[in-house]
């Protein structure tokens, strides 16, 4: 049976999911694929499981690092779920690239070379959000993109880390000059004047 229960961030609602197990999902309201692994025989319950990610997002939320994770119990491919461990690893406050972990993921899998898109997709369907931190994933640019929670909380997320963002940016557009090799990028840094 899966159990869940709203929670209201500084960021917006949160909708959380849990089976017996461990935690299944959390997702802001309205995110990119919003609840879209819950089924529809769900009950509306406090557990003792969701009791506890709600501590833990209080922990979050007044700007400490917890010191302990909820059970988690995410469902997802044998790909994902090993892209999900490595965002387990990246240290709050700190930022790591898709190709960084798609380097980890291709020694783990023995392989030369790994995607970095096949690793964006795995995060990008990370169902468990905040906890599983894929907002700490960084494109190798330098830009803030690909959180389906929208791009706006990534920022808000990383900024309560006290995360270093002085070098990331969102891109607002970019215009391809094919003059020579040269490409201009309009970048929108975080520390700028809006």
């Amino acid at each position: 049976m899966i159990y869940t229960s709203a929670y209201s961030s500084p960021l917006g609602s949160i909708l959380l999911a849990a089976d017996e197990i461990g935690l299944t999902g959390l997702w802001f309201e309205g995110q990119k694929y919003f609840a879209n692994t819950l089924p529809e025989g769900r009950i509306s319950k406090e557990t003792e499981i969701l009791t506890v990610a709600k501590d833990w997002l209080d922990i979050y939320f007044s700007g400490k690092e917890p010191t302990f994770t909820p059970p988690l119990h995410s469902a997802g491919s044998e790909f994902r779920q090993a892209v999900w461990r490595i965002l387990l690893e990246i240290p709050y406050g700190q930022t790591i690239t898709y190709g960084e972990i798609a380097r980890r993921m291709a020694e783990i899998k023995k392989v030369t070379h790994m995607s970095a898109q096949a690793v964006g997709g795995a995060i990008g369907h990370n169902v468990v959000s905040i906890i599983i931190p894929c907002h700490r994933v960084v494109g190798t640019n330098g830009s803030l993109t690909g959180y389906a929670g929208g791009i706006d909380k990534k920022i808000s997320l990383l900024k309560l880390e006290h995360a270093n963002i002085s070098h990331l940016f969102v891109p607002q557009r970019e215009l391809h000059l094919r003059q020579g090799t040269g490409t201009l990028c309009k970048r929108y840094y975080l520390d700028e004047p809006d």
